[in-house]
């Protein structure tokens, strides 16, 4: 009988292994193609739902294309530095959907230049801005798109996510009926000031908040809650200089 020495056991294990990583890092290359196609046709359905728009998810691309009015890329004062249609860089050299709103949104955090795209959506001829959202829930990130009617005030839809909040209570976030709420609410009151939309515990007629300026808290989901309400009090002050020039 052949008896294996210590040699070739490690000899094998090394040739195991080589092969092994070669086949998984072809696999990965193979399918990150596909992963990248599946990444941007979510974020492309984050951005039409908050639009409330009507689409297909196998061809939301398509349907993106044709509502697209243009990217825009704006820095901490609120100058457009970027601008693309979907064919054409208008401005800039930089596509603003490419950019990773997590980074841009730790530098606003940490008190430094940062750049966030936004986009500009048509809906029944009138143009829908739409803000992307990153922060922390319960147990890992949450992200958003809020869409705001011609007079940048009106909430006209909103959408949100996660990555792992508790099923039932912080993932609510998730889901219509919570999202529904911030349909016709303002971030203005009615002194022109920002105020944003507070995500109220207890619910907002239990509150002294204005129902146009808050939204009832998930029940149950309250670090969710809370982490929701500070992305979204970051997200619209990184974009308050852009809106504050254009609001008019």
């Amino acid at each position: 009988m052949y008896k294996f020495t210590n040699k070739y056991i490690i000899i094998y294990s090394i040739i195991m292994v080589a092969i092994v990583a070669v086949l998984l890092t072809l696999g990965a290359t193979a399918l990150k193609p596909l992963q990248d196609k599946n990444k941007k046709n979510e974020k492309i359905g984050y951005i039409l739902r908050a639009s409330r728009q009507e689409f297909d998810p196998k061809n939301a691309e398509d349907t993106y294309k044709k509502l697209l009015i243009k990217e825009i890329a704006i820095n901490e004062s609120g100058d457009i530095i970027a601008e693309f249609d979907y064919i054409n860089c208008l401005r800039g050299k930089l596509r603003p959907f490419d950019i990773d709103v997590n980074t841009e949104t730790k530098k606003f955090k940490e008190g430094k230049s940062y750049i966030l795209p936004i986009y500009l959506i048509q809906n029944n001829g009138d143009t829908l801005t739409v803000i992307p959202f990153y922060g922390m829930g319960l147990w890992g990130a949450i992200w958003g798109y809020v869409a705001l009617e011609n007079d940048l005030n009106t909430i006209h839809g909103a959408v949100f996510d996660h990555k792992g909040e508790t099923p039932g209570l912080g993932a609510e976030i998730s889901d219509l009926p919570f999202q529904n709420q911030f349909i016709g609410k303002k971030i203005f009151d009615e002194n022109q000031n920002f105020v944003g939309v507070a995500i109220v515990k207890g619910g907002v007629r239990r509150s002294n908040i204005p129902e146009l300026h808050g939204v009832d808290a998930i029940s149950g989901g309250t670090f969710t809650s809370k982490g929701l309400d500070n992305m979204l009090l970051d997200g619209f002050k990184m974009a308050m200089p852009y809106i504050e020039k254009h609001r008019n």
